[in-house]
């Protein structure tokens, strides 16, 4: 990439590099799109999509009712109900 490339792409994402920047901005994205290059030059062929580098496995606990079920008599203080669901006032018209 050139010094135009990088003042037409700035003025494209609507941002301003000050002139003096526009040397190091140019230099900086070349490098990076050099690292892509060399990702781009890697065979995959055959190796799987994975999530995570490492084959972590989270480890989940049981899902299991620890607490008693106190809804009838959280509706019981609450203002309004109907047909076991709490009733909120209306917030938008």
């Amino acid at each position: 990439m050139n010094r135009e490339d990088i003042q037409q792409l700035a003025k494209l994402a609507r941002l301003h590099i000050a002139d003096d920047q526009a040397d190091e901005v140019t230099n900086r994205i070349s490098t990076v799109l050099a690292l892509v290059d060399q990702l781009s030059a890697v065979d995959t062929e055959g190796v799987a999509p994975m999530a995570h580098p490492l084959d972590a496995v989270q480890i989940l606990r049981a899902d299991e009712i620890t607490e008693p079920n106190v809804r009838e008599q959280m509706q019981a203080i609450a203002p309004a109900t109907e047909d076991g669901l709490f009733l909120v006032p209306k917030v938008i018209d």
